[in-house]
């Protein structure tokens, strides 16, 4: 009789010939053995079918393989192997990576001692190829502060994906409630964990190096404007303007104020500006930036004033802030000073970088 696996992986392929098969080795030789992993070609023109159907002959209880309906692509991809994984819990991973042996063993019982709130589970990389560009290697540092405590991904959420995406073990009811993977202009990962955190799960990462991560130059996410900076921008403000309603945090019509009146700041000013003009939910303008250099206090960008933290405090006492200052360390200093005045984060502010 067929038994059910404890962990349904999500494989998509699109020319991976050269890293495919110690990918799939990487699955075979892991410490849970109860496992089905859903491979599915996206539109190959290599040799990656031909090596997934021999893997299938070699392992045909554990490896299907699939082919992305049309018009293929990753969210496609990642659907059809979706809808017909059987196990309660979907792992992800990407043709170009491995995963150390005890990955999911170590996340599927972190699943099971968790709540069952606990929606989705990554862990920590090892960067496998080349040294990791400078830009990488602050979103690596960045993720393993992510995973020190149990909180920070909720607090973190609203600056970048939390967790990196091939490293996720996730409830498969909790993904299919949220809506699955969708096609909407900007990363299908980040779109899915904002619309988990916005229906009250949890993201979490253990602090464990448990995925060899691939970094480079052809990578989707390097060179698919799906992935840009404005794109991740968008994706936040679509979410965030719908969290800040369905949490009546906005309540009272309380004024939105940028922290921040550089090159982030203005970027982040003008696209809620856009934001707000397409349907959903009513909320307020941003009406001022708040800013510490003298050089920029008093003058105005967008018609909107730029003023000292003192100045905003008196003007605005009841606003809602949203921090967006991209240099290094500046956000660990903004916290600090609305977090001294009793501003709450995630009930008064939000760090969006």
């Amino acid at each position: 009789m067929e038994t059910t696996p404890a962990v349904s992986i999500l494989l998509p392929v699109h020319n991976a010939e050269s890293t495919l098969s110690a990918s799939i080795d990487s699955i075979r030789g892991q410490t849970l053995a109860q496992w089905e992993c859903i491979a599915v070609d996206d539109r190959s023109s290599d040799r990656s079918l031909e090596i997934l159907q021999a893997w299938v002959s070699r392992d045909p209880a554990r490896v299907r393989v699939m082919c992305a309906p049309p018009p293929g692509g990753i969210v496609a991809a990642l659907e059809e192997a979706r809808r017909v994984a059987r196990a309660p819990l979907l792992a992800r991973q990407d043709a170009d990576d491995r995963s150390l042996s005890t990955r999911l063993e170590k996340q599927w019982t972190a699943m099971q001692d968790a709540g069952g709130d606990l929606a989705v589970l990554g862990c920590l990389t090892v960067p496998n190829g080349a040294d990791p560009t400078e830009g990488m290697r602050r979103y690596l540092d960045w993720l393993d502060a992510c995973a020190r405590t149990e909180d920070a991904c909720e607090r973190e959420i609203w600056i970048e994906s939390p967790i990196a995406h091939p490293t996720a073990m996730m409830r498969a009811r909790a993904i299919a409630a949220a809506g699955g993977y969708r096609e909407m202009g900007w990363p299908e990962d980040y779109d899915l964990w904002l619309r988990i955190h916005r229906a009250g799960m949890r993201i979490a990462s253990l602090p464990q190096r448990l995925y060899e991560w691939t970094d480079h130059p052809d990578r989707l996410s390097r060179r698919d404007p799906r992935y840009a900076p404005d794109a991740f921008l968008r994706c936040r403000l679509h979410h965030l303007r719908r969290w800040l309603d369905e949490r009546g945090i906005l309540a009272g019509e309380r004024p939105l104020i940028v922290w921040g009146a550089g090159r982030d700041g203005r970027r982040l000013a003008r696209a809620w500006d856009e934001e707000t003009c397409t349907p959903g939910p009513t909320t307020p303008p941003v009406v001022a930036f708040v800013d510490i250099d003298p050089r920029k206090i008093g003058r105005a960008r967008g018609g909107r004033p730029i003023l000292d933290f003192p100045s905003v405090r008196r003007a605005f006492p009841d606003a809602f802030y949203l921090a967006a200052v991209g240099v290094e360390g500046a956000r660990d200093l903004i916290r600090e000073s609305l977090t001294k005045a009793g501003i709450l984060e995630l009930r008064d502010f939000i760090c969006l970088h």
